[in-house]
């Protein structure tokens, strides 16, 4: 079965993380079958310094 591995700025609660791997393994079931045992989710938490978009880190001001 999958392995989703999500990549995210820091700040989501663990009851946020939570609910998106339940539902991601819901979801994964649903449309793939197999069990809910067999679905993998990796949450990786991104500090802001460390993620840029457009040129911009995260960590500096947004226009």
């Amino acid at each position: 079965m999958p392995i989703y591995r999500i990549e995210m700025l820091e700040g989501r609660t663990i009851e946020q993380k939570k609910k998106l791997a339940e539902e991601i393994t819901r979801i994964s079931v649903e449309v793939l079958g197999g069990s809910p045992a067999s679905v993998n989710v990796v949450i990786t938490d991104v500090k802001r310094e460390n993620w840029a978009t457009g040129g911009t880190l995260w960590s500096e001001p947004r226009e």
